[in-house]
């Protein structure tokens, strides 16, 4: 086994297939299939498995690449180590978030200050972006604070209650909200198990012994409130990701005190890694902020 033989399956495991990592690496793709063909007989083991143009890992392959990504972020780390001088941070930043309305703010300050760190987010429900983020696929996580787990480190972002949606029409115009124990009585849409927010809304009405009447579960939260808006049934999201939708109105939930509270994750061995440290000193350096 060699650096190079490693670094070559690693890349086409990365970048989904040889062409491509031919492109992000400078190599030639009979280079890279020769160091992942040698690695593969020299140890007798299927990495990928190949059909026509295209491949995919085997199990083997799977459990090989969870360990060259920790491996290469350990180099990573130690470039950073032996550049930690320099005035400038860069890289690629990438961040799993439940709503960006809830780092947005600090985002756009974030850039302002480092230029040259590209910032690539994309959005998920809680218990993935945690999945994610173990997977190693991304160095932050924002969403609904989990369970305390000693491989995540966690910094409190605040918190906002959680309300109902609806389309308008569906409440009276006079009624200013809606009571936990009058939920029952309504077609609920719910977003997928993995929501935070469906997850507390779940926890009450088992702790009420309330049954809730779900007619659709959809897959993310923008899909949700294109069914809610529709008049489909009403949903649930917390009061700071309720935004401007002319189709909805919020409403309150006048009899339970339920809270969202969002946090900011990375995984605390990767708390040394210069682009996780340097925002993460930048949130907690933030007024208002004395995580």
């Amino acid at each position: 086994m060699s650096y190079s033989q490693l670094k070559a399956f690693h890349s086409v495991a990365l970048y989904g297939g040889f062409s491509r990592a031919s492109e992000k690496v400078f190599l030639t793709q009979p280079a890279l299939s020769e160091h992942v063909r040698r690695l593969e007989q020299d140890h007798d083991v299927l990495l990928f498995r190949r059909e026509k143009k295209r491949v995919f890992l085997t199990p083997a392959g799977s459990q090989l690449f969870d360990l060259t990504k920790r491996f290469f972020e350990v180099e990573h780390q130690i470039n950073d180590f032996l550049q930690e001088n320099r005035s400038e941070v860069d890289g690629v930043l990438r961040i799993i978030v439940d709503s960006a309305s809830h780092i947005s703010d600090i985002l756009g300050k974030f850039q302002a200050q480092y230029p040259r760190v590209f910032v690539s987010m994309q959005t998920s429900n809680t218990d993935e972006m945690i999945s994610q983020l173990r997977s190693y696929n991304a160095e932050l996580a924002v969403g609904g604070s989990t369970e305390t787990s000693a491989d995540l480190k966690q910094v409190n972002l605040g918190s906002t209650p959680i309300i109902a949606i609806a389309a308008k029409g569906v409440f009276p115009k006079t009624q200013e909200s809606i009571p936990f124990s009058d939920l029952p009585k309504h077609r609920i849409v719910f977003r997928e198990k993995g929501s935070k927010t469906r997850q507390l809304v779940e926890q009450e009405a088992l702790r009420r012994k309330l049954h809730l009447k779900p007619v659709m579960e959809v897959e993310g939260r923008e899909a949700m409130r294109d069914i809610v808006g529709s008049g489909a049934g009403i949903g649930f999201v917390s009061e700071a990701e309720f935004g401007n939708d002319d189709r909805l109105v919020r409403m309150p939930i006048g009899d339970a005190d339920l809270q969202m509270q969002e946090s900011l994750f990375y995984v605390a061995q990767r708390a040394d890694l210069r682009l996780i440290r340097t925002f993460v000193e930048f949130l907690n350096a933030q007024p208002g902020n004395d995580k």
